[in-house]
């Protein structure tokens, strides 16, 4: 019998943009579900999620306290009772719900739109490099997890924190736009969730001969100030969130050095392979 599977490795260029389109619109599906669900349940996700990093209960604080505690001082992190967010545009509400609810189905069916990215992909690969190809996306989803909980657990806290009693004069009184704190999280939650991308997009350049680790280990200085101007655009700008911020990405940019040291390594390897041949 006719092996009847669908081999997009010789399909035409057109052809590939229709799977391609078929792709994209399931992943566009999905997020449109994963948002409806978010916006079914908005009132859990606003009291419980969206504003945790402000709540005095949150985790971050208690740990904070505690570690606090062990060294014979008082709670350093403590929040009010109730944190003043306010509304002055009719239709704020309605316009927050609708960024919580995409935002939210975003993050919410991640694994399925990186489960596409490789379903399109893995037909015109060889089984070793399929195999490959998944855990690259399996990276990818880890990594974008984990700097999303960076953000969410200890930039977005921190960074309130600092703003909420930061006082130049006792006559001020807080009230925080609630698009405002809205744009803050989101901006610090996604941005921390894409830049900790960063060894999966220097993987990629070194695989393709476009980056080399000499030339990150030479502008390693030059990185530096780079990391600090992009901590300063993902947090609110204060001194105290852009540091926490650019520690992790640092970090990363070292783990980025080795990435592409293995990978260059890899591909001399096989390079001198195929000359021998």
């Amino acid at each position: 019998m006719a092996n009847k599977k669908k081999n997009t490795a010789n399909m035409p260029f057109l052809s590939h943009v229709g799977e391609l389109r078929k792709h994209i619109l399931r992943c566009l599906l999905a997020v449109c579900l994963g948002a409806s669900l978010v916006g079914w349940k908005i009132h859990f996700v606003m009291d419980h999620i969206i504003f945790g990093p402000v709540n005095k209960n949150f985790i971050t604080f208690k740990i904070m306290n505690f570690i606090s505690q062990l060294f014979g001082s008082q709670d350093v992190f403590v929040m009010p009772d109730h944190f003043p967010i306010q509304v002055r545009r009719i239709f704020e509400q309605l316009n927050t719900a609708f960024y919580i609810a995409v935002a939210g189905g975003l993050i919410l069916v991640f694994p399925y739109i990186i489960y596409e990215m490789w379903k399109f992909i893995a037909p015109g690969l060889k089984p070793r490099e399929k195999k490959n190809s998944l855990s690259f996306f399996i990276a990818t989803y880890f990594l974008f997890i984990i700097g999303c909980s960076f953000g969410y657990f200890l930039v977005t806290p921190l960074t309130m924190h600092f703003g909420y009693f930061f006082n130049i004069s006792d006559t001020i009184k807080v009230n925080i736009d609630l698009s405002s704190y809205i744009s803050i999280l989101l901006q610090t939650v996604l941005g921390m969730g894409f830049v900790f991308l960063l060894p999966i997009i220097v993987y990629v350049l070194t695989s393709l001969g476009i980056l080399t680790p000499k030339f990150l280990k030479t502008y390693r200085r030059h990185a530096v100030i780079i990391i600090l101007i992009i901590a300063g655009f993902i947090t609110p700008g204060d001194i105290p969130s852009m540091l926490v911020a650019s520690c992790p990405l640092y970090l990363l940019y070292e783990a980025s050095i080795l990435v592409s040291t293995i990978v260059y390594k890899r591909n001399n390897v096989k390079e001198n392979s195929i000359i021998a041949k």
